[in-house]
């Protein structure tokens, strides 16, 4: 059967909505929250109507930034709706390959009730992969002194349970907005914009088509050279504010380079100081195979980036 281009672009699109029949498109994702602050905005904001009531859910009360709380004591009281939710959520794939799971490290539900949740998905559903995208305690920008107490009990007990952890830290959001976007006051809202426009980046080969494809199994393949080492440094380039996206003409080559450098990552630190162990770089848009080996060929020259051997 040969596909149009209507059907070519419903199946990409279906990869994370599914289609109730009646022409509309229902996200595949679960919001949990141990109390309903913040999900209240969701279920009488702007996508109200497009998120089922059920994939909505909330506590009473909050895990006070206590991993405790989130992993042991309240937790434990919606676990189980949680889960019955997924199921009912994964019975309508055709192919479920695994979980995207988006959680912070500080705060109490994020790092208590994350870890319970990836221990129960762990338990029903085996070998299907787990990718993390995980808002790391930053050092200046802090919310609650506990967090790195948080971090680390939910780092130790996700360890086993994560395939891969997308790491990203509010500081490095907050210069890049700064710094490369020309936001003298960054929001919320435009740091989740700028993390889910890299969360759309990475998921791209899983929604539409391309010469060189990878699912969420090749990640793990290709990111992770040991199973408990599995925590890779994302970075993206090129990062332009609007007023400069039509006077900036870059090659396959210099954003390549781009995304070795310390400003575009999404975690404040220095990989210049060690070697990198692996890489995986994904591009998006019109770009030829040829001009992507030499900018790796180029990029494998210079001093200031260093593998280990076996790279």
């Amino acid at each position: 059967m040969l596909l149009d281009d209507a059907d070519i672009e419903d199946d990409s699109f279906n990869t994370f909505f599914a289609d109730t029949g009646l022409g509309k498109h229902v996200p595949r994702a679960v919001f949990i929250d141990l109390e309903p602050t913040v999900i209240d905005e969701v279920r009488t904001g702007t996508y109200k109507k497009l998120f089922h009531p059920e994939q909505l859910i909330t506590g009473k009360e909050d895990a006070a930034n206590n991993y405790a709380r989130g992993h042991y004591t309240i937790g434990k009281e919606i676990i189980d709706v949680c889960m019955e939710r997924i199921r009912r959520m994964c019975e309508v794939c055709t192919g479920l390959q695994g979980f995207l799971i988006f959680h912070s490290f500080g705060g109490g539900t994020g790092s208590g009730f994350s870890s319970l949740l990836m221990e129960r998905l762990s338990m029903d559903y085996g070998k299907k992969s787990k990718l993390e995208f995980s808002i790391y305690p930053a050092p200046r920008i802090s919310t609650a002194v506990v967090e790195p107490y948080n971090s680390i009990l939910t780092t130790h007990t996700t360890l086993e349970h994560s395939d891969c952890a997308f790491m990203v830290d509010n500081e490095a959001i907050y210069e890049i907005c700064t710094k490369k976007l020309g936001i003298a006051r960054p929001t919320y809202t435009n740091l989740n914009r700028l993390i889910a426009q890299i969360v759309s980046s990475i998921t791209a080969s899983l929604r539409f088509d391309g010469a060189l494809n990878v699912d969420l199994t090749e990640f793990q393949t290709n990111l992770v050279p040991y199973p408990r080492i599995h925590f890779p440094l994302a970075t993206y380039a090129p990062i332009v504010s609007s007023d400069r996206a039509y006077h900036e003409q870059l090659s396959v080559s210099e954003i390549a380079h781009q995304c070795f450098e310390p400003g575009n990552q999404m975690v404040k630190c220095d990989p210049r100081t060690g070697k990198f162990m692996a890489c995986c770089m994904l591009f998006r848009g019109d770009v030829v195979p040829k001009d992507v080996n030499s900018a790796i060929a180029a990029i494998k020259t210079k001093r200031s980036i260093q593998f280990v051997d076996w790279c």
